[in-house]
């Protein structure tokens, strides 16, 4: 039985994702009432981090304990991969090791090639392509308050990045429409715009964007890797902080999430995350939760067959 992935929202169907949702909103209800549930007991899960993380690390590191399991952080400094040692043979090493890897990475293709050469579960935990273990945890937000996201509109100011190109891949299996602002030379990757079709559209002015929008969803304007850039980025823009005001076009029963960390004052105003429309919080912790249901999908059937 081959390994089974998880670098893409496209990895999954629509209803496997559905059921993750659903199986993070069971698990973090077994959390609330202290039920020590434990289906992971013995495996190890590899976290390799090219990419500094604070929710990333923390919630697979605690998500496995959780689950009976553990977890072992590598940093480049770490492993020979910070030395140049071939992405498919680290791949071939740490699999016949780990019961599932996680890594958080810079080029979308170390993780292709990587769970391409491994025998267990590889897992996406941010890219510069996608980001998918974040939208699993905003669209458990988001269905936790409100119900389904199906046939709703969301709205994403600000950079066409890795988050940028995850929500339109959640567009499609999620079944939203999806309005991103943002300024000319910042969109998001073509072939994800391409891939989506009539479900995206991209506009120039925030407020048109946010019109009307169920949910409405920002980031930094400077990812990792781009700092050089950061002043630049700061002026063009300007015009897409996320406000209070801002909120205001959007639809009355509006959340607004922010997978953080936040740069009050730049892309969002200083006072935004105090608003109770905003559920950052929320939507921080269930990353633990939503990456709980996912080891499990991954790992236990692994477990299981072998």
């Amino acid at each position: 039985m081959s390994a089974r992935h998880f670098l893409s929202l496209m990895d999954c169907t629509p209803q496997e994702l559905g059921s993750l949702i659903r199986r993070a909103i069971e698990l973090k209800d077994l959390r609330k009432r202290s039920v020590l549930f434990e289906p992971l007991k013995n495996r190890v899960l590899g976290m390799i981090f090219e990419k500094a993380s604070t929710r990333t690390r923390l919630s697979f590191e605690a998500g496995m304990i959780q689950l009976g399991g553990q977890a072992i952080f590598l940093s480049p400094r770490d492993t020979q991969l910070g030395r140049g040692e071939p992405i498919a043979d680290s791949a071939k090493v740490m699999s016949r090791m780990l019961d599932a890897v996680m890594i958080r990475t810079f080029a979308h293709s170390t993780l292709t090639e990587f769970a391409a050469h491994s025998q267990v579960p590889v897992i996406n935990g941010l890219s510069d392509d996608l980001h998918p273990c974040q939208l699993l945890a905003d669209m458990q937000t988001f269905i936790e308050q409100r119900g389904s996201i199906a046939g709703k509109t969301v709205a994403w100011v600000g950079d066409g990045n890795n988050m940028c190109n995850t929500y339109i891949e959640a567009a499609q299996q999620f079944d939203f429409q999806l309005r991103i602002a943002c300024p000319q030379g910042y969109e998001p990757k073509a072939e994800f715009l391409a891939a989506a079709g009539e479900r995206v559209r991209i506009v120039r002015d925030p407020r048109e964007a946010v019109a009307g929008a169920h949910l409405v969803s920002t980031d930094v304007w400077t990812s990792m890797g781009q700092e050089e850039e950061a002043a630049e980025r700061l002026a063009l823009f300007k015009p897409y902080q996320v406000s209070r005001a801002l909120l205001d076009a959007a639809d009355p029963s509006v959340i607004f999430l922010h997978c953080l960390p936040a740069h009050r004052g730049e892309e969002i105003s200083e006072d935004l995350l105090d608003d109770p429309r905003a559920l950052a919080w929320d939507q921080a912790e269930n990353r633990l939760h939503a990456q709980k249901a996912l080891l499990e999908l991954l790992v236990e059937p692994a477990y299981h067959h072998a």
